[in-house]
């Protein structure tokens, strides 16, 4: 059976974070790695700010993260630091990989992608020591002043990387050094060519000193002559059990590393370590030293002075005999905790709880920490990795809810009269100060209530991200998300109150524990789809876990609500006028705002004008000519005019009064506008470019239309013709005077140093030291500037004071562009209205990854003579150009994109980024992008058209830009896969296709009364469709999404369709104070009371409840609470035969529950088997006509680990048996059993065949004969496997069963007696296997979508991954197979191995256990890699095409024909 799998949706989860200059030294961004994706983000202001901190320094406004770059790795990301790197322009990242691979990548302006420097391989046997299992983490630590940075390899030795001295030196940038020959393959600089790495070599720790083992952690120290390393090991295990005998086994070690003479003396060491130390954090100067954490405690130490411990609850106090004091008032662990510094002294902790406490150090005179105060500040999401961003900022990543970005500010210090003040005191102020806020708020949350009322876009947004989307710690609709605590740090003289503030968050749905499909309840009629299309589906998914629970519903089509539809046959194309707003005053980017007033639709000879009020009725007298077709209609003059261009002629009108016409000498095609230019282009090739102008001011009627002063050069002939306006600001030279007051720009020779100037009539006073040291707002300026210069040589200044947020607010002047490409294959950007040329590119539609400008290198011919040579080359690939857009989307239009649409089924997407060097410093670099569900090219034409008709509907606009759907602005792709391309603020490009899988002829936005902001299209059919999109979902995700938070752990989830609800399994875990003991025959229950200071262990309490899909809420009084102890461990929607009144099957909704008393209690589970009933739903609550039933609820006689049904029976794993029931007057009657491996925890049926899986001992395959009524095991895999999940795959009369095992890796086993490896049938056969690289815990499978010619006979097998991912496996024929399977060996080669990772060897099978025959089988298909070839440049596909003999529209076609099996949700 041959197979591809291919990830559909990217992994969620964040895992690691470093904050760095990634693309240049003069902005800081964030780099996230979760899983195999590394995403760059930047911190963009949402608005000015006057707040000053305690200090007086500026604070910067609140910050939204805005994505710039996003990386597909081939593997996972283990660990990632960052090095400093001011000679290369940009800082260095270092990325680990499994098991000990090592990266040293950094970005390239040049291919605008990140280029491997160094690469560095640990993996030889001799390394490993014997050893076959890794558990060891390859984690990545650096030097704090960068001289070095060291890999822990396998937990017994180290790699040392030493870097270069110049690597550190202010050489400048060697781009800006040297001039770039742009010829095709870019010659690398001799300067680049140099590894910033010198020899790495390798420390084995047993020869440093021999008890050195097993590493917990290790971190460079600060303040040390030469690098020096802190070890914290535990020589001699031990365990919580063994305490008792042997504690304190814990020590640490400071290696001092001489890389010269690569010798490394031990210079410092401690032992006597409490056992459960999991962490040293290093402590900036001027402390120096290292802050122990153990789960218990918090131990500091330093090499001279004594250390300094505290206990933090009370179990410390008898597992250790290191001396520690008890720290008043904290009853915490430390397991699992986060931290970051905040500053020298202050430490951000995020409990694995989700609490947020601030630990400052606090010293005397002579520098030793005397004492900690820890203080609970917030809580917030389960933290996996926390980072301080420009030292206002925390970044917490998750990868059990949503990611979020806290602004930091100290508030006011207050002087305190006593020392020795009791703690209630600074309570009292704390609370006095939460008074008052609340009161505040209070009137926050009133205006808030009043805002959500009258917008609803805002409503849905906090809806949809549940969590955080809030300005004001109140508007959070979720409570807990984060809470401040009064937060009083007490020193001897004074108290610094820490405020933590949510600024954005990143929508995470992982880990997906459970999957469902579920039918979409919201859809417009006529939308039910078609025969062949069967339900409208969506996922409902199980994520995060503990407070960060919720359900996660997921989309991946957009089904737009249908509002009414229109009969309109022999309409070609669209246009949406606006009508005159008034004088609106809005930002230059918001240009879609108004409501439109006129609706035209073109035919074959005829212009049909709409009027769109309250109702839609056709008009005579607009102004607008209705005899001729029109081909362009859009808004000029801040939407104040309109504008139509027919074949023949320009009219502008206003307000229904045409104001101006003009005629045309040649027939138009097509025309565009970038207010105020508008730009028409005839059939034969040439261009006008008409400029607005308003004759007399303040007299709208007086505006007309003018050509521009320099047309645009008619030969060679042009085929595609598209104005832009700029809102980026990256076309064209940056200027040098918006440089911002205050703003210090690093060593830029020449250039004077320009600072705040004196503030008139205003007095300075200098009046406290710390003014002195870091300025207040009131700074003279020659002290600023000595400041600021001071800045750059000493880092420890505060970097806030250079206000470095103010660029962003800067606003942009638009500037205009006129894109053109000619018959030659060139691609020209003139400016407006100069008409000068710009930027060139050749050959623009070859694909090529990057478009550089190659003005500089072009000849430009004297003579007219040559001139003719020299423009008459012809491009091929040029003629298959069929538009050309240009659109600014994201963040105050600041993201350019540029659109080419081919006839060969390509639509290639160009961003443009800023370049170092050219005459517009940036170019354009494609975005690899795949299009779901496939994409065709070709025009929707009716078999009825005339001759004209059918040359109006070829010259279609394809691609619209959109300004204001449903609050979000993007592009529609209109065609046979309709699709649309979304750019938010978040700034990451989405595409989502159109659910109505009929062809779209033509697309237009509707802004009006009855749709506000919706959307009109035409299907194939002639209908005119009015919509609007759905708005419970956000399309800012990869997927279109809702996260529903329940605030509780959610475990299985399934839908019900007889009711068309969701059956939902929660758990809700509390500390708890009693246990059950054995006492001899029976249990009993004790309860204990450890004091304030011991912290409880905590129970889950589970519950099941019905889930309503139209409100997304539990339905009102279906919850039923479990026992105490009892967990569920099994959740399935049988059918099974009911005797009692009816024959025939019926759905129930069967639960395995087991009682988990403690290992000496023999466990004890029961069935419970609900039915759905239809009750009369109380008043005023409609959703409460479904409740549960009991049929069944008995306990039996061991855990019940796993359900599911076969023919009308029920089947169970009941401890060490299987069991199978027959369901008879509401109770179970046993029909047969047999005997199993461990424990089976996943069971699934198809026809008789029962596939189980083990724990341990992977899968077997049973079968139940009703005949003779047996239960029999058929064959089994002999392997030991740990499984997570399995299903069936089937592909036509062929069935396999598809397995996921705990590496990550995807095995599809067989049934074949006849094979001679199978021994006669005992023995399952591993036909293929894969690596997903991430583990896949929950698999369904559905029908693949029929193929216009094939009867529907394969199964699609989706699964969804523990890091937020969703993909497919599908089944192939063998003819597909062999080529792509061609086609991937040979895409191996093409594609970028970014960080040096091979694709193919991260597809390969990995096993810890290396047994007989367990070769990889492959055999599946890399669809991730496949995939590239799509956005391949065309010589490339060529190229390869050729080299595996075949064609390149094959290759489309089959690739096209996956996408269209696959083509669900």
């Amino acid at each position: 059976m041959f197979s591809i799998c291919r990830q559909t949706h990217p992994a969620t989860g964040i895992e690691h974070s470093v904050s760095c200059c990634f693309f240049n030294n003069d902005e800081t961004c964030l780099v996230t790695a979760g899983a195999n994706i590394i995403k760059v983000f930047r911190l963009v202001p949402e608005g000015h700010t006057k707040e000053v901190n305690a200090a007086g320094q500026p604070i910067p406004p609140k910050m939204k993260l805005e994505c710039l770059a996003s990386y597909t790795l081939w593997g996972n990301v283990m660990s990632i630091a960052a090095v400093k790197c001011p000679s290369a322009g940009r800082d260095l990242l270092l990325l680990s990989f499994r098991e000990a691979k090592l990266s040293v990548v950094q970005y390239d302006p040049q291919i605008n992608n990140l280029v491997t420097l160094s690469m560095h391989y640990f993996e030889e046997d001799d390394m490993k020591g014997g050893w076959t299992t890794h558990p060891h983490i390859p984690w990545i630590r650096v030097d704090p002043e960068f001289r070095c940075a060291v890999m822990l390899l396998y937990g017994k030795k180290l790699a040392v990387l030493p870097f270069r001295k110049d690597l550190t030196s202010e050489d400048g940038d060697p781009l800006e050094a040297k001039p770039l020959s742009d010829s095709k393959k870019i010659q690398p600089q001799q300067q680049i060519t140099r590894s910033p790495t010198l020899a790495s070599y390798v420390i084995v720790l047993k020869e440093l000193d021999e008890k050195i083992d097993n590493i917990l952690d290790i971190q460079f120290l600060y303040g040390y002559y030469e690098p020096t390393l802190l070890l914290l090991y535990e020589p001699v295990r031990t365990f919580a059990g063994r305490t008792a005998v042997r504690s304190d086994t814990c020590a640490m070690a400071g290696v001092s590393l001489n890389m010269s003479a690569r010798v490394h003396p031990v210079i410092w060491s401690t032992g006597g370590l409490p056992f459960d130390c999991l962490q040293a954090v290093p402590i900036e100067k001027p402390l120096g030293g290292c802050l122990i954490l153990a789960v218990n405690s918090l131990i500091y130490l330093n090499q001279s002075v004594p250390p300094y411990g505290v206990s933090l609850n009370s179990i410390a106090s008898h597992t250790t005999n290191f001396p520690l004091r008890v720290q008043e008032g904290a009853c915490i662990t430390l397991d699992g905790a986060q931290v970051a510094p905040l500053g020298e002294t202050r430490l951000a902790l995020a409990l694995r709880g989700g609490q947020l406490y601030v630990l400052t150090l606090l010293a005397d005179s002579v520098r030793s920490v005397r004492s900690f105060h820890l203080d609970r500040a917030a809580a917030s999401v389960l933290t996996s990795c926390m980072c301080v961003i420009e030292e206002d900022f925390l970044f917490l990543g998750s990868r059990l809810g949503n990611s979020l970005l806290l602004r930091v500010t100290e508030r006011e210090n207050r002087m305190l009269f006593s020392v020795d003040k009791p703690l209630e005191a600074t309570i009292d102020l704390t609370l006095s100060e939460a008074e008052q806020q609340a009161a505040a708020s209070k009137e926050a949350a009133a205006e808030t209530q009043n805002n959500q009322s009258t917008e609803p876009a805002k409503r849905r947004r906090l809806d949809t991200l549940s969590d955080c989307v809030a300005t004001n710690v109140i508007e959070i609709s979720d409570k807990d998300e984060l809470e401040v605590y009064g937060s009083d740090i007490r020193t001897s003289t004074q108290l610094t109150s820490y405020v933590f503030e949510v600024c954005d968050s990143l929508l995470n749905i992982c880990p997906i524990g459970a999957v469902s499909m579920g039918e979409v309840q919201l859809l417009a009629e006529g939308e039910t789809g078609d025969a062949g299309e069967g339900r409208a589906l969506e996922l409902v998914a199980c994520s995060g876990r503990g407070k960060n629970g919720a359900l996660t519903v997921l989309q991946r089509s957009v089904r737009p609500q249908l509002l009414t539809s229109f009969e309109l046959p022999g309409c070609i194309d669209m246009w949406s006028v606006i009508g005159d707003p008034g004088e609106v005053v809005r930002d230059a980017h918001k240009d879609m705002e108004g409501t439109h007033a006129y609706l035209l639709l073109t035919q074959a000879d005829a212009t049909m004008v709409l009027q769109t009020g309250l109702e839609i009725n056709e008009v005579d007298n607009s102004g607008f000519s209705t005899s001729a077709p029109t081909v362009f209609a859009g808004n000029l003059g801040n939407n104040k005019y309109m504008v139509q261009v027919t074949t023949c002629a320009i009219r502008l009108v206003r307000n229904g009064v045409m104001l101006q016409s003009i005629a045309l000498e040649w027939t138009a095609r097509s025309a565009s506008v970038a207010d105020p230019y508008l730009c028409v282009l005839s059939t034969c090739g040439r261009a006008l470019v008409l400029a607005l102008r308003e004759l007399r001011p303040r007299d709208p009627t007086s505006a007309r239309l003018a050509p521009t002063r320099q047309a645009v050069p008619a030969r060679p002939r042009l085929l595609r013709a598209a104005p832009f306006r700029d809102l980026s600001g990256l076309f064209g030279p940056p200027d040098e005077n918006i440089q911002i007051k205050g703003e210090f720009t690093g060593k830029k020779k020449g250039k004077s140093v320009k600072a705040e100037g004196f503030k008139p009539d205003t007095v300075y006073e200098v009046n406290d030291e710390d003014e002195l040291l870091y300025g207040g707002d009131q700074t003279p300026a020659s002290m600023a500037s000595i400041m600021l210069a001071e800045q750059s040589k000493n880092p420890g200044l505060p970097k806030r004071m250079s206000r470095w947020w103010k660029r962003y607010l800067a606003d942009m002047k638009p500037t205009y562009w006129l894109f053109v490409v000619r018959d030659n294959g060139n691609l020209e950007i003139y400016s407006l209205p100069e008409m000068k040329l710009s930027f060139l590119v050749r050959d623009v539609c070859a694909g090529h990854k990057i478009l550089a400008d190659s003005l500089e290198s072009v000849p430009i011919p004297v003579n007219p003579e040559e001139e003719e040579e020299f423009i008459s080359t012809h491009s091929a690939n040029a003629e298959k150009l069929q538009e050309i857009l240009v659109v600014g989307l994201g963040h105050k239009g600041g993201r350019v994109l540029m659109l080419l649409k081919c006839d060969n089924d390509q639509l290639m997407i160009y961003q443009a980024y800023k370049y170092p060097r050219g005459n517009l410093k940036m170019r354009f670099s494609r975005m690899a992008v795949s299009f779901p569900f496939g994409y065709k090219s070709e025009v929707v034409s009716c078999p009825d058209d005339s001759y004209e008709a059918s040359a109006l509907r070829e010259g279609v606009r394809q691609l619209r830009y959109f300004g204001n759907v449903g609050g979000y602005s993007g592009v529609f792709v209109c065609g046979r896969t309709p699709l649309l391309l979304l750019l938010g603020a978040r700034g990451e490009l989405r595409i989502h296709p159109l659910s109505t899988s009929a062809p779209v002829a033509s697309m237009a936005s509707f802004n009006n009364a009855n749709c506000p902001q919706g959307l009109l299209y035409f299907n194939a059919q002639g209908s005119l469709r009015i919509a609007v999109l759905p708005t419970h979902l956000s399309y800012e995700a990869a997927w279109a999404v809702r996260k529903v938070p329940l605030r509780e752990t959610p475990h299985f989830v399934t839908y019900h369709v007889e009711s068309r609800t969701y059956c939902l399994v929660t758990s809700l875990s509390t500390p708890t104070h009693s246990y059950y003991k054995f006492n001899g025959e029976d249990k009993e229950k004790s309860n204990e009371n450890k004091g304030d200071r011991f912290p409880y262990p905590t129970m889950e309490r589970f519950a099941v409840m019905l889930f309503s899909p139209v409100s997304w809420e539990v339905i009102p009084n279906t919850r039923i609470e479990f026992d105490e102890w009892e967990h569920v461990t099994c959740l399935k929607n049988v059918s099974l035969s009911y005797e009692g009144t009816r024959s025939g099957l019926r759905g129930y909704i069967a639960i395995g529950t087991n009682y988990n008393y403690g290992e000496d209690i023999t466990s004890r589970g029961r069935i419970l088997i609900y039915d759905i009933i239809d009750v009369v739903p109380e008043p005023g609550q409609p959703l409460t006509k479904n409740r549960f039933k009991e049929i069944y609820a008995k306990e039996q006689k061991g855990p019940v680990t796993a359900l599911t049904q076969v023919l009308g029976f029920l089947i169970s794993a009941v401890g060490q048996k299987i069991y199978i029931w027959q369901l008879k007057d509401n109770d179970l009657v046993g029909v047969a059993f047999i005997d199993t491996q461990i424990y089976v925890h996943r069971m699934l049926a198809v026809k008789n065949l029962i596939l189980v899986a083990d724990v341990y001992k992977s899968v077997s395959l049973l079968r139940y004969q009703d005949k003779q009524r047996t239960l029999s095991l058929v064959s089994r895999d002999l392997r030991t496997a740990q499984i997570y999940d399995m299903e069936f795959m089937v592909d036509n009369t062929t069935l396999g069963f598809l397995v996921s095992e705990s590496e990550g890796n995807l095995a599809l086993f067989m049934y074949q007696p006849q094979a001679r490896e199978s021994y006669g049938g005992q023995r399952l056969i591993r036909k293929c296997d894969y690596h997903v690289g991430q583990p896949v815990h929950a698999m369904f499978r559905l029908a693949a979508r029929p193929l216009a010619n094939a009867p529907p006979t394969r199964h699609v097998t989706m699964f969804t991954t523990l890091d937020g991912g969703l993909g497919y496996v599908v089944p192939v024929s063998e003819q597909v197979y062999r080529r792509l399977l061609m086609l991937q060996n040979v895409c191996n080669n093409y594609c970028c191995h970014v960080a040096g990772l091979n694709p193919r060897a991260h597809r390969t099978y990995k096993s810890a256990r290396r047994g007989l025959g367990s070769a990889p089988a492959r055999g599946i298909l890399d669809g991730d890699l496949i995939a590239l070839y799509c956005s391949m440049p065309l010589a490339d596909q060529h190229d390869i095409a050729k080299k595996i003999g075949t064609k390149v529209e094959e290759i489309m076609a089959d690739l096209f024909e996956i996408d269209r099996l696959t083509a669900h949700f």
